[in-house]
């Protein structure tokens, strides 16, 4: 399972959603989520139908982190065009994280 790093510091396990089917499927039907899941290609999310609420962060090609959102459960966000792709993680993690716009994340 690849690692999300900050600096060389692991922050969280990662899944990789890269398939339409995955990335449909996002966090759906699940009671939470241990580390965090990336949707890639995305510009947006929702969470119509999440058990949980959701910390998001948009980031560019590079991962670099554009903006970050905590989503309430049943709410649809609005997209970031200059995002390429999504993080997902449990509401609060990003705070445990200390993830931050402008931050250079890295998938090993």
């Amino acid at each position: 399972m690849p690692w999300l790093l900050r600096d060389d510091e692991v922050l969280a396990s990662l899944e990789v959603a890269t398939s339409m089917a995955d990335r449909s499927r996002g966090l759906l039907g699940r009671e939470g989520i241990e580390g965090a899941l990336l949707l890639r290609p995305g510009r947006s999310v929702h969470t119509l139908g999440m058990r949980f609420d959701l910390d998001v962060a948009f980031c560019d090609a590079g991962m670099v982190v554009l903006d970050t959102v905590t989503m309430r459960r049943w709410r649809l966000g609005l997209p970031r065009w200059q995002a390429r792709c999504v993080l997902e993680a449990e509401a609060g993690a990003f705070d445990r994280w200390r993830l931050r716009p402008g931050d250079q994340l890295e998938v090993r």
